[in-house]
């Protein structure tokens, strides 16, 4: 009686683990905005840059065996099309570094039902960026991209050169806060142009030349 009620506690404990394991796992930081941007504006060595940056913010954090994708658009050249940013993060769901479910589909992402704001939305360290109100405002974050997480396609430079140049163009960006001015204040990915692509234009804006990462996998 004693041995089984020794086993049946083992196993309890085990499964309990296991659980445990497998939820952490799921809940994983799967999404982030960069601690810290290029210091060169909106070059950021384009979207391999980009991507690069990612990556190297999270494994210093502790993330392992992802891939990390940023979440910007890029407009086409003479040998390849437009780039939207949705179609390079992957399918959800989305964990910020506190385990909180920001978004579960690429649809949820670019709804109002997602879980992206302030509160939510972390950098790679769960630490909160500065928004509105705060002292420098930084809710800036680039993206090129249309509310529904495409190219901002009117013939205009809405990327800084693919994120390649601090000099020419306007980098399109969201409000992570969800609160401000331009056009659409209270979006997250698309609420206004920058003054232009230097940090200098991207601080004066309100940004600091940030940017958000997503897992794809």
């Amino acid at each position: 009686m004693k041995k089984s009620l020794l086993f049946t506690s083992i196993a309890l404990i085990v499964a309990a683990t296991t659980f445990t394991t497998i939820n952490s796992q799921e809940n994983e930081m799967s999404f982030f905005i960069t601690s810290v941007g290029s210091g060169d504006g909106a070059n950021i060595g384009g979207l391999a840059g980009a991507d690069a940056h990612c990556a190297t913010l999270a494994s210093a954090a502790g993330s392992r065996g992802k891939t990390w994708r940023a979440y910007l658009s890029a407009h086409a050249t003479d040998s390849a099309p437009n780039i939207n940013a949705r179609e390079r993060i992957g399918f959800g769901p989305w964990y910020n570094a506190k385990g909180v479910q920001v978004a579960s589909t690429l649809n949820n992402l670019h709804s109002e039902f997602m879980g992206l704001g302030k509160a939510n939305s972390l950098d790679e360290n769960g630490t909160m960026i500065k928004g509105r109100g705060d002292t420098p405002n930084q809710h800036d974050i680039l993206t090129g991209s249309t509310l529904d997480g495409r190219t901002v396609d009117d013939g205009s430079n809405h990327s800084c050169n693919n994120w390649t140049s601090n000099d020419e163009g306007t980098a399109h960006v969201g409000h992570f806060d969800r609160t401000g001015g331009g056009q659409n204040p209270t979006s997250w990915n698309s609420a206004h142009g920058s003054r232009g692509c230097s940090q200098d234009d991207l601080v004066g804006t309100g940004g600091n030349g940030y940017f958000y990462c997503f897992a794809t996998d």
